[in-house]
């Protein structure tokens, strides 16, 4: 596939849309209820904010804290300064443009790391292990994460996300890795499935309608169209079998 109509063509589809994965407002808000011990003003890095719906809602949720929102594309963070324009949120959001990878921070610099359908793109594990040195001794890790709710998941679906996200694991999987990465489980929290479809899967089924006469004439357009049209096709069969689940842990105390 050639790698700049695929650029172009991903940008447009996920341009200017609420959300870039699914969630919801109301998710957002019941993971941050189980939050409780936190300061009075906590300090929140929203990690892959991409346009930032769920900046919004945490920084209405914690509104004596502040959130640092990061992402790498400029056009996300632009959006999100629109909303802060438009909602009078802009004092308590500081949007970023930086690597998640390589994010400028000190350590101990935030009492929550938060990361709604973005670790994915480091990989879980590595993620849960780069971000936890950033987080205050009792910091809380509250991530979405795409996940097999069964163990033999169907073969269509297994041979999509095999070559979509192969390092896709099971709840229990990801349980244990928490552990293993110096968190303590707190609680996990399935995404209803209607967090996928109003502000993710159902617009942007609009807008591979929209496109698809634009790129009738390219092979490589229709293939990555085809393939966010096969995702959401996949969704809508055996949205039993996988979905998004927030992981929430607590930063384990070091042993002696």
């Amino acid at each position: 596939m050639n790698e700049e109509i695929a650029q172009q063509v991903f940008w447009e589809l996920h341009s200017d849309l609420s959300r870039e994965g699914p969630g919801d407002d109301a998710s957002t808000a019941r993971a941050f209820s189980l939050l409780t011990d936190l300061p009075p003003q906590p300090r929140i890095l929203d990690v892959g904010c991409g346009p930032g719906m769920q900046t919004l809602q945490l920084a209405r949720l914690a509104a004596s804290g502040h959130v640092t929102a990061v992402d790498l594309h400029q056009p996300f963070l632009e959006q999100l300064k629109q909303s802060l324009q438009e909602t009078g949120l802009g004092d308590r959001v500081t949007p970023l443009q930086a690597d998640m990878a390589a994010m400028p921070f000190a350590t101990a610099s935030f009492d929550v790391i938060w990361s709604e359908g973005a670790a994915y793109s480091m990989g879980f594990g590595k993620a849960l292990t780069q971000w936890r040195s950033l987080l205050t001794p009792q910091g809380y890790l509250v991530a979405s994460e795409i996940t097999w709710l069964r163990s033999d998941p169907p073969e269509p679906l297994k041979q999509f996300w095999q070559t979509e996200y192969p390092l896709m694991q099971s709840l229990e999987a990801n349980l244990t890795l928490f552990r293993k990465m110096g968190y303590i489980p707190v609680a996990h929290l399935l995404l209803p499935a209607k967090s996928w479809w109003t502000f993710y899967y159902t617009p942007l089924a609009k807008r591979i309608q929209d496109l698809l006469p634009k790129y009738t004439h390219s092979p490589d357009a229709l293939q990555l169209l085809e393939s966010h049209q096969q995702e959401i096709e996949l969704f809508r069969r055996y949205s039993a079998d996988y979905g998004y689940v927030f992981y929430i842990g607590q930063v384990a105390p070091r042993t002696q």
